[in-house]
């Protein structure tokens, strides 16, 4: 299971107002562990869009790179850490830069 050490979140702009509610972009840094197919020895950090209209909310797509070289790692996370990615957003994305 996945592991969330540190992350970054900003508010995407659209200046147009094509998107409806808002979008949040976020960086996650995540541990884990040596036995997860996931695991890549220099480490992973997961790219998350977020979206938040009114009440509804929710992960419109996510991305997996290893951390340092940014490339990117085709893989799909499992039905529970997406739910951990999803909840852990819900709780954050309010602490975006304006």
């Amino acid at each position: 299971m996945i592991s969330i050490t540190a992350f970054s979140v900003d508010k995407v702009k659209d200046p147009f107002g094509i998107l409806a509610g808002d979008r949040y972009e976020f960086r996650l840094d995540v541990d884990l562990p040596e036995d997860d197919e996931l695991f890549v020895e220099n480490g992973v950090y997961i790219r998350v869009i977020y979206k938040v209209d009114g009440e509804a909310s929710g992960i419109v797509k996510y991305e997996l790179y290893e951390s340092i070289n940014d490339r990117y790692v085709d893989a799909e996370l499992e039905d529970e850490e997406e739910q951990l990615i999803d909840s852990f957003c819900k709780a954050h994305f309010s602490e975006a830069e304006e």
